[in-house]
């Protein structure tokens, strides 16, 4: 089973957010019709930005957790490396 770790993003250079999951589609919808009430609904977080993929959970949970504790820039660094234009991501893994 894959899991992955997201960042979601509510405009280019806007509010981020770090999540964790083993349904990477599931869960960012979630995001995206507000779902769940909580910080991504509070700022309007829905863009998905980067995702990484991992085997187990374990690595993806330490990674999630040493993505939060990064700074800002870093965090826009390592999106603008992968995604420079800050595209949404879900439209090409909801198919």
């Amino acid at each position: 089973m894959a899991y992955y770790v997201y960042i979601l993003a509510s405009k280019k250079h806007g509010t981020l957010y770090i999540g964790v999951t083993n349904d990477l589609v599931r869960r960012v919808y979630e995001h995206k019709t507000k779902a769940v009430p909580g910080f991504t609904t509070k700022y309007g977080v829905d863009k998905l930005v980067l995702f990484e993929i991992y085997d187990d959970p374990t690595t993806a949970i330490a990674r999630e957790k040493e993505l939060k504790k990064w700074r800002r820039d870093w965090k826009t660094r390592l999106i603008e490396e992968q995604n420079p234009n800050w595209d949404d991501l879900y439209p090409g893994i909801a198919n």
